[in-house]
């Protein structure tokens, strides 16, 4: 009886960790040199459809939301739609954007502008 109680506590415990370890989630950050906002970066071929988002409710008074977008580190890499305050008073977010200029295509970056 009491080795079945230690045989239970024991695979209680490993599921709890099993689960706890299945929690955990990666943050991934991507270091680039600073880019102003506008600057232009020859790609080889246009970005995928956007991805659908749903807005949510702002977090509390002078937040923006900065709708995802696909921006270009190496290849297309979606940023999820967030909520952000301003890094000023008056700055503004410009979205990035993708162009084509004859047989070039740009990728034109976004960020704050002020």
């Amino acid at each position: 009886m009491i080795t079945r109680y230690i045989y239970k506590c024991a695979l209680a415990l490993v599921a709890v960790a099993l689960v706890s370890g299945c929690a955990h989630r990666e943050r991934v950050v991507y270091r680039e040199p600073a880019a102003e906002v506008g600057t232009e970066v020859v790609v080889p071929q246009a970005p995928p459809l956007p991805e659908v988002e749903t807005m949510s409710i702002a977090p509390g008074p002078g937040y923006v939301w900065v709708p995802g977008a696909w921006n270009w580190r190496g290849q297309w890499v979606w940023d999820r739609g967030h909520w952000a305050h301003p890094p000023q008073p008056g700055a503004i977010w410009v979205s990035p954007r993708y162009e084509s200029h004859g047989d070039t295509r740009v990728f034109v970056r976004g960020g704050w502008k002020y």
